[in-house]
């Protein structure tokens, strides 16, 4: 995916003794949070953008995105010099709409969830006939996303297993669909939010009807998996878990404490998994995708009273 490295970085695939120490294993953190605009999602956006035809990029780009989605398209955008139009939920992180607008797009505030910002979106698509880029369900973004796995195993080729944060799907479907076409003897291992666990619960049969609760991973809470990235999951994927809100926030606050590195709860879920769910790196060279860092900062209190409920004293 030669496209995709005109703008991506090359992130690194990071160590950490403590981490190592902890989970019996050796864990290596592709840190996603270190990409151009605080997340991996700019590969699969530019990716997109690159496969429009002139026709299309002349009628603009519509899409909906809490945040990170949003700022990937925007820059990809800016970069080929064709108009955005981003719906973003009306309780989207101030930080969040103000670093899409400085990437040149025209930001629509809509609803109170990613929902009603996509509904919207969508509207706007038949009345004016821009072109939708959704932020997961879509073979181009998808394709875009498996680059980090790419990176991955020329890093670090002795990897066993990779682990994958989960919404939609994009990024894992991209990452099982890479991994298994190239090294099938690779485990790749989804995680969600306990509070929104859709994919998961669609992967492992349980179709537990609740509807999806708010979470600190906010960029993973989606409620209605991607129609494309599901068969993908179920076909490639060897394994999902979830981990609970207290779990992320605990990852979160260790990043941040004893790494100083600044990941978002999303980011967090698949070294939360690590943590919490031991067998997963026990005597083994795994990979961790930390997918994204951008972090409201005043909502670092809650993340630590999270953190804290656990009562662990890890941190020190």
């Amino acid at each position: 995916m030669e496209e995709v490295s005109k703008i991506a970085h090359r992130t690194p695939l990071k160590q950490s003794a403590t981490l190592n120490k902890w989970t019996g294993g050796k864990v290596y953190m592709k840190l996603e949070n270190l990409q151009k605009t605080g997340s991996f999602k700019l590969r699969g956006a530019y990716y997109k953008v690159s496969t429009l035809n002139d026709f299309e990029a002349a009628r603009g780009v519509i899409a909906a995105s809490a945040g990170n989605h949003a700022q990937g398209l925007a820059l990809s955008c800016s970069k080929r010099g064709i108009k955005s139009k981003i719906f973003m939920p009306e309780n989207a992180p101030l930080s969040k709409i103000e670093a899409v607008k400085s990437y040149g797009a025209d930001i629509v505030l809509q609803g109170e969830n990613y929902q009603a910002a996509f509904e919207a979106a969508k509207k706007e698509e038949q009345m004016n006939g821009s072109k939708f880029v959704h932020a997961f369900d879509d073979y181009d973004v998808i394709a875009g996303q498996s680059t980090v796995a790419l990176e991955m195993l020329q890093q670090k080729p002795e990897l066993k297993s990779i682990i994958v944060p989960v919404g939609g799907g994009g990024l894992l479907a991209g990452i099982s669909l890479a991994v298994k076409r190239l090294r099938p003897d690779v485990k790749v291992i989804g995680v969600q939010s306990a509070h929104a666990s859709a994919v998961y619960q669609s992967f492992t049969g349980a179709h537990v009807k609740t509807l999806s609760r708010p979470s600190i991973a906010d960029g993973i809470a989606v409620k209605k998996p991607g129609e494309l990235t599901v068969p993908l999951i179920t076909k490639y994927v060897d394994e999902m878990v979830t981990v609970t809100e207290e779990q992320i926030a605990f990852a979160m606050m260790f990043m941040l404490e004893r790494e100083k590195v600044v990941v978002e709860g999303a980011g967090a879920a698949s070294l939360a998994a690590v943590l919490f769910h031991n067998k997963l790196a026990l005597d083994q060279k795994v990979g961790v995708i930390i997918s994204g860092g951008n972090v409201d900062p005043q909502k670092w209190s809650q993340y630590k009273e999270l953190a804290d409920k656990l009562n662990m004293k890890r941190i020190s």
